[in-house]
């Protein structure tokens, strides 16, 4: 059997989760971030009264699937940086792509990969069931359904992503910060609306990415490149402005 075809079966044994895909290394390596098996308690066991509350925000998402709100969340179901600065450019104002703005898609897309980073210990140490496999029901994006049945649930990977975005851009563009958080937190609510996450999993993933947030702001080479973002930016602004 060929290395190639190894691979392969390797990768396809290996737990799905939402990934952010992108051809930019991590700024750290997983074993240098903050760990949230130690910071952050257990998920809520099934009869403690925290579990009570996610379930009571489960049947919440469930009553916004056939409005505007449950259309938003099947849109917002994406785990790639790419269609995720599609949704983010809005709040930003400018669309952020390898072309137009090279400095903010870099740091971006390696500040995200870098975070996403941050879940993997609790998921792979609690497996927590998401809530369509507890509750036995189907979610708004059943095409995602089987590939998610084997990673866990606790802490939210598409919302440390999406939180994660708006902690970057509201650096980068402070004037939008209000408008860029409020789309970073309606992604990780969107994820309780779509059936694929409890409350406590979204709420820690927010705190998850604002762990490794702060993590990334000791490393030379992301104040460089957040420097040039920046610096970027602000001559986009300046040329809006002629």
């Amino acid at each position: 059997m060929s290395f190639a075809i190894i691979g392969m079966a390797v990768a396809f044994l290996l737990p799905h989760a939402a990934t952010a895909q992108t051809d930019e290394p991590p700024y750290f390596k997983k074993n240098e971030l903050p760990n949230p098996v130690v910071f952050l308690p257990a998920p809520p066991d099934t009869s403690s009264t925290q579990f009570v509350y996610d379930i009571s925000q489960y049947m919440w998402g469930k009553s916004l699937r056939n409005t505007p709100r449950g259309v938003r969340a099947r849109e917002e179901a994406v785990d790639q940086v790419d269609d995720m600065l599609v949704h983010f450019s809005k709040a930003f104002g400018y669309s952020i792509t390898p072309k137009t703005t090279p400095a903010i898609y870099h740091v971006m897309a390696r500040g995200i990969a870098t975070i996403h980073d941050g879940t993997y210990n609790a998921k792979k140490q609690y497996m927590r069931k998401r809530p369509y496999m507890r509750m036995n029901e189907p979610t708004i994006v059943p095409e995602d359904e089987e590939k998610l049945r084997t990673n866990g649930s606790y802490p939210s990977g598409h919302t440390v992503m999406g939180w994660g975005m708006a902690l970057l851009l509201s650096e980068i563009n402070p004037d939008a910060q209000d408008a860029i958080f409020t789309m970073g937190y309606e992604w990780g609510q969107s994820r309780v609306i779509a059936g694929f996450h409890w409350q406590s999993d979204v709420d820690a993933a927010r705190l998850v990415a604002s762990a490794v947030y702060a993590r990334l702001h000791t490393d030379d080479t992301f104040l460089n490149d957040m420097r040039k973002a920046r610096e970027e930016w602000a001559k986009i602004k300046k040329e809006k402005k002629k």
